[in-house]
């Protein structure tokens, strides 16, 4: 794993977008030769060319990120990559076409642009399968040895076993814990030396998953181990990375204000999140009024009530205030004003309000609720006062999320499909917190980016 502006990026992930970039840069120049040799036009040198080859490269990679080419799904399976090659592709000659309307100097020949994209598609398809599987496969994953034998050794040996888990347990050496839950392991006390054990299994990791630390870390062992320049982490860090979440069930308080991160307090970023907000927070309003017009008509015509309705938030530092959004449910949906969490296929739903919820455009209005500064674009979701105090009571950490401003779109949205229980509200938690700790400018143009694929391809929107 390579860390990114405080973000985790798989090696893998890297190694395939270079060579996706690399051939997109390839197929850009061939388009460019076939097309100059059917004209009769000298090929001059590629030094000539460069930056029209880059502006063709890049977006079709921004593309391919935003769509999610890069996800697990894209090792396992050749049609899903497939797909989402196609539609990226397709997006990406659209975010072409919008850059060479307004830089000219840049542009390909319509003809060049075709042949280029046309050649694209079948090249990405097939790098990925015939590196797909490799690449996803164990030759490429980390080999991880575990200290501990119990529930939480067992979670890591579960998550390993998951399609697109990037690491193997190479062995799980139990420490002599009273109750153990994993039975096929190695005993401590036939190891003479720990450190020779972990190079002779070729791990690159070694992973401290014990149920109990006070007295029981085994600081000569785990010295020894890191002088040998094998890895040694804790296991709450380790699943921070592998998940891009902060696992509930094994953080601790120490943990969590010892670690670095939470720094999105920082001037710098601030004012960069902010201007960002303010400006794109303009240009949307003036582009989807007529969009959020139509969709107003279109509810008052379905059913009785306003178009629009206010709800109260909490949000930066538990202070409350209200959102507008579009109305998606029937006027009565809250009897007595009584907050209820959604269900799967809600009765209360409207046939409009399932569209634009499944679009996002009953979101289009907090726009101006970014541009009053009260929410960004980016952050953790706003709930409502009475969701609030119950899930302070019933989750830790919770109050941690309202550090950070809320947002309209989130990495918790963009990883979990739509929470409506406390369970679904921890999982989201869960990412909430990886947000807030790992904030950076770089990780929100990635929220940005692949709010776009949850989008296209809507998952437990209600």
């Amino acid at each position: 794993m390579v860390r990114l502006f405080k973000h985790y990026v798989s090696h893998v992930v890297l190694l395939l977008g270079c060579i996706d970039f690399l051939l997109l840069v390839l197929c850009a120049e061939l388009g460019w030769i076939i097309r100059a040799r059917q004209i009769g036009m000298a090929v001059e040198p590629l030094s000539t060319r460069l930056f029209q080859l880059a502006s063709f490269a890049i977006p079709l990679q921004v593309a391919l990120v935003a769509v999610g080419a890069y996800g697990a799904a894209s090792f396992l399976s050749l049609r899903f990559a497939a797909a989402r090659l196609s539609v990226a592709v397709s997006l990406g000659v659209i975010l072409l076409s919008l850059i060479f309307f307004f830089l000219p100097s840049l542009s390909f020949w319509r003809s060049n642009l075709f042949y280029a994209m046309m050649l694209a598609i079948p090249t990405l398809v097939m790098v990925r399968a015939l590196l797909g599987r490799t690449l996803g496969g164990d030759l490429f994953k980390r080999r991880v040895i575990v200290l501990g034998a119990g529930a939480r050794a067992a979670q890591l040996t579960a998550l390993a076993e998951q399609p697109g888990a990037r690491f193997v347990v190479a062995d799980v050496i139990a420490m002599g814990e009273p109750n153990p839950v994993l039975h096929r392991t190695t005993p401590r006390d036939t190891i003479p030396n720990l450190a020779a054990h972990v190079m002779d299994r070729n791990a690159g990791e070694v992973v401290l998953a014990l149920e109990e630390r006070r007295n029981a870390l085994p600081f000569k062992d785990l010295l020894r181990v890191r002088t040998t320049g094998v890895r040694v982490s804790e296991i709450s860090s380790f699943l921070e990375r592998e998940t891009g979440r902060i696992d509930l069930k094994t953080v601790s308080h120490s943990w969590l204000i010892f670690s670095d991160g939470f720094a999105s307090g920082r001037m710098v970023s601030g004012v960069v999140k902010r201007v960002f907000d303010v400006v794109v927070s303009l240009i949307l309003l003036a582009v989807t009024l007529p969009v959020m017009l139509l969709a107003a008509i279109a509810i008052k015509l379905e059913s009785k009530g306003p178009a629009l309705y206010r709800q109260q938030r909490i949000g930066l530092y538990n202070q409350p205030f209200h959102i507008l959004k579009l109305r998606s449910m029937r006027q009565d949906a809250e009897v007595g004003g009584q907050a209820v969490w959604a269900e799967k296929d809600d009765p209360r739903i409207t046939r409009i309000g399932r569209f634009i919820r499944k679009v996002r455009i009953d979101e289009l209005p907090q726009t101006w609720t970014v541009l009053k500064g009260e929410m960004s674009f980016v952050g953790p979701r706003p709930e409502r006062p009475s969701f609030v105090s119950e899930l302070e009571r019933e989750l830790p950490f919770y109050a941690e999320r309202h550090m950070v401003k809320p947002g309209i779109t989130g990495w918790a949205q963009i990883n979990y499909p739509y929470g409506a229980s406390i369970e679904d509200a921890r999982h989201k938690l869960e990412y909430d917190l990886y947000y807030a700790k790992n904030y950076s400018p770089f990780l929100d143009a990635l929220i940005l980016l692949q709010t776009l694929r949850v989008i296209l391809w809507p998952s437990g929107a209600r």
